[in-house]
């Protein structure tokens, strides 16, 4: 049988490896969906609610993995679907596929039904960005594609009119310069290792330093021995971005946790204090948790040097990958006292006690952390955990302890909402047997609830946890603490999200009560389909910093005199949390 243009691109991704895309169809890539259907033996699609599901969800299959996620809608509204996850990919640096069709190719341009020029829509989104131009142009692009996705870390777009799609393979149509086969199937990872001046004009900044701090990012997530023997060597604490939680377990003696408003008192008091920064694979943006300008030595280690120096003034540039660098760095460090280390661990038990008192409280309406402190015991050491964002990003940050080879993410630099639930889809795609729980929102599991109909129809064992406290929480808090303002514009009406579940087909649970809180996650862990588990929490919780400023005091303080609904509550919920001074 004579090939078609949408079994080259099929064809040639199998080579690559690819074994799934998530999608939505339509009329604008029937062609492409007739070669997925005869081609389901070596790939498989899994079809998701809504096409910007079917990006998070590739996203998350990316970031779990470390292989391109793919994805493919139609033309027209379906791909400018695609756009928000498509960014999130972009924003975290994930190697991520699009696939959409194009109208007739005679007649672009013509305003034909979804005549969409999604080449210039994705402009900005994609590192590269092309349209099939024929059947001997397909797998130059598809290689190129997935080459430049690997090679920048970033979203590829192909997009192929519609009956293009189905015209037939034939040599007539190769042009003399394009040689048969020329392109290959492979892309090579980035190991580069800077010169040997350089690795010592670091290692002179650090051994020279006396209060060395180490903040990692999802840059460092593959170099937890030599991260783990950094710490050891300069006696300095581990400070955790919030897409590097995973590095280190966050029971390991040697980190802090997270920086910033999701972050940990101790992290912050590092950052205070140390006189030598080293950073090891993270672009973090809120520059005001780290150490001041002149105040210590720098030394980064960034895959991307556009990067370097992007956050913090930096001594010593290190580019590459930071497993390969640690290597050869780490033999030419002194030893040194753990003095900084011991002062930021005695801080971190305080801390940890603090969070158990926390996670452990029988107040009612019931604490937020008290769900998340709760699971967190309960889950695997395997885990996959996504969460979504808002203050739910703050209860998983804090509560959710990373272990052994459990895995964590969310949506980092784009901190976009609806993220979670589509990660775990990807998530439980790419490991069938492990336990994959998300974290939400209210706010954002409503944004793409049809999800849980995926779920269900691939009967994936997903635990989605679901925060429910009637109200845009970070918004919320945000427009008081930030702002100064009263809430406006933040209230949810409420839904039953158990029913949600059980009308999909899963199995749904209500948690409200803090003693029932074991009892009710265990069985929903341990139900063998998709469960949802809707935990009723108090609205008045803050996901307050871990240590608040004077000027976030002052702005909750006018916001409570400016008739901020439940001031009485919010006070009396503050002077609980032991943060009285802020009202």
């Amino acid at each position: 049988m004579t090939k078609t243009i949408s079994d080259l691109v099929i064809e040639r991704l199998i080579e690559w490896g690819v074994d799934t895309i998530f999608g939505f169809p339509g009329d604008g890539v029937d062609g492409f969906f007739e070669t997925l259907r005869t081609h389901q033996d070596k790939l498989r699609f899994v079809q998701v609610r809504h096409e910007e599901a079917a990006a998070f969800a590739a996203v998350g299959y990316a970031k779990y993995t470390g292989r391109i996620g793919v994805c493919v809608a139609t033309s027209g509204p379906g791909g400018i679907h695609l756009l928000n996850g498509l960014y999130d990919a972009k924003c975290d640096l994930q190697p991520v596929l699009a696939i959409t069709g194009h109208t007739f190719h005679d007649l672009i341009g013509m305003n034909y039904q979804q005549d969409v020029d999604l080449g210039k829509v994705f402009m900005d989104v994609a590192v590269f960005n092309e349209r099939v131009m024929g059947d001997s142009h397909a797998v130059n692009v598809v290689d190129m594609a997935v080459r430049a996705a690997y090679g920048r870390r970033g979203v590829a777009h192909i997009t192929i009119p519609k009956d293009m799609q189905e015209w037939k393979v034939s040599d007539e149509h190769r042009s003399k310069a394009n040689v048969a086969q020329h392109s290959a199937d492979l892309s090579a990872p980035l190991k580069v290792l800077p010169a040997p001046t350089l690795l010592e004009q670091a290692a002179d900044v650090i051994n020279k330093g006396s209060k060395v701090a180490i903040f990692v990012g999802r840059g460092a997530l593959h170099a937890r021995d030599q991260v783990t023997q950094l710490a050891e060597t300069v006696g300095g604490p581990v400070v955790k971005a919030l897409l590097g939680k995973g590095v280190l377990p966050d029971h390991s003696q040697y980190t802090t946790g997270g920086l910033g408003l999701l972050g940990t008192a101790p992290s912050v008091d590092a950052m205070k204090e140390c006189d030598t920064l080293i950073m090891i694979g993270t672009s973090y943006p809120y520059m005001e948790f780290l150490p001041k300008p002149g105040q210590s030595k720098c030394v980064q280690i960034e895959l991307d040097p556009t990067r370097i120096g992007l956050r913090h003034p930096v001594d010593v540039a290190l580019t590459g990958d930071s497993k390969t660098i640690l290597q050869a760095l780490l033999p030419l460090l002194k030893k040194k006292d753990e003095k900084f280390l011991k002062k930021a661990q005695e801080r971190m038990k305080h801390w940890n006690e603090l969070m158990t008192e926390r996670g452990t409280r029988k107040d009612m309406p019931m604490k937020p952390q008290v769900v998340t402190y709760t699971l967190s015991k309960l889950l695997a050491e395997d885990a996959i955990v996504s969460s979504d964002s808002g203050t739910i990003a703050t209860w998983a940050a804090r509560y959710i302890e990373i272990r052994d080879n459990m895995k964590f993410s969310l949506s980092g630099m784009l901190a976009t909402m609806a993220n979670g639930l589509p990660y775990s889809i990807g998530a439980a795609i790419a490991y069938p047997g492990r336990q994959v729980v998300c974290i939400v929102g209210d706010g954002g599991i409503s944004m793409l609830m049809a999800e849980i109909a995926t779920l269900v129809k691939y009967n994936l064992r997903v635990c989605v946890i679901v925060i429910k406290n009637n109200v845009l929480g970070q918004i919320k808090w945000e427009q008081m603490i930030l702002d100064g303002n009263p809430e406006f514009g933040v209230e949810l009406h409420p839904i039953d999200f158990a029913k949600v579940a059980e009308a999909c087909g899963a199995r749904g649970f209500t948690l409200e009560r803090p003693e029932d809180a074991e009892r009710v996650l265990r069985e929903a862990l341990s139900h063998p389909g998709p469960t949802v588990v809707q935990a009723v929490v108090d609205p008045n919780e803050p996901p307050m910093p871990g240590k608040a400023t004077t000027d976030q005091a002052m702005h909750f303080a006018k916001a409570l005199l400016r008739g901020q609904k439940d001031a009485a509550k919010i006070i009396k919920t503050i002077a609980e949390d032991q943060i009285r001074e802020v009202v």
